[in-house]
């Protein structure tokens, strides 16, 4: 990405970052990231609120990307992140799929169940992997098909430490449509739903989303994008019984997807 030389009245914007980055770098991904924990869509003087950084710094760095493609200025001279981040995020959402395939699969041999992997995308679950069970009666989730968090469990899970006021946001942005009869469609009931995922370690999917499917899951601990993995079957098979056992694999399992993750990472 190119920057711009334009001066800054911080001067610290000039120093190399710890580990030979550029600051300037760093902090126009810093504001990529603000700008979707927003919503995709912020003014410059929330920027600037939420990252300390003054308004000369700021208009400098989002100059920068509205010219490569990564931001644009809105009418109301809000701005908004910009269409060249669908194919980064496309293709990082397949590759991190593939790096996860592997251990969905050995959630497979362990529990017999289709075992899946899922990001919070903006307000939504993405589906970016699936490994599905060997049984002649399984359950299947198309890659890449999008659903509302307070359906799911695994939107469960990556939402259990969100503040209860920004999941409240959430909530009131996207609706709580009922897939099911069983579906939560109330944000204090969700809340609870959430305070029991905090206390089990695990959550529960159940006939939330499709009556008949069962599903547990678990968030993948420091992922560098939030991610869960779960596994889901047919109720009769995944019941309240086998969730002692099935949940500690799953909870070994995503553990061991962290390191990996983070081995991913440079040095």
């Amino acid at each position: 990405m190119p920057t711009s030389s334009a001066s800054t009245t911080d001067a610290s914007s000039k120093t190399p970052a710890a580990g030979g980055g550029v600051q300037s770098l760093e902090r126009a991904f810093d504001l990529l990231e603000r700008m979707a924990d927003a919503g995709g869509e912020v003014g410059l003087s929330e920027l600037s609120a939420a990252s300390g950084l003054p308004l000369p710094t700021i208009h400098r760095l989002m100059r920068t990307l509205v010219a490569c493609g990564y931001v644009r200025q809105q009418p109301n001279r809000r701005y908004s992140l910009g269409p060249r981040l669908i194919r980064l995020g496309e293709s990082a959402s397949r590759l991190l799929g593939t790096w996860a395939r592997p251990y969905l699969a050995r959630l497979v041999e362990e529990t017999g169940e289709t075992a899946n992997m899922a990001l919070l995308d903006g307000d939504e679950i993405v589906y970016v992997a699936q490994v599905p069970s060997k049984h002649s009666m399984r359950m299947f989730t198309e890659v890449g098909r999008r659903v509302l968090p307070h359906s799911t469990g695994v939107g469960k899970a990556l939402l259990a430490h969100t503040p209860a006021e920004e999941v409240r946001a959430l909530l009131a942005r996207t609706g709580m449509p009922a897939a099911t009869e069983k579906t939560i469609t109330t944000p204090e009931g969700f809340l609870d739903a959430l305070e029991q995922v905090r206390r089990a370690g695990y959550a529960v999917d159940d006939n939330e989303q499709e009556i008949g499917v069962r599903c547990l899951a678990v968030s993948v601990p420091n992922s560098p994008t939030a991610a869960a993995i779960s596994i889901s079957g047919p109720a009769g098979r995944v019941t309240e019984a086998v969730a002692e056992s099935f949940v500690p694999i799953l909870q070994g399992v995503a553990a061991e997807l962290s390191v990996a993750l983070a081995n991913q990472s440079p040095t």
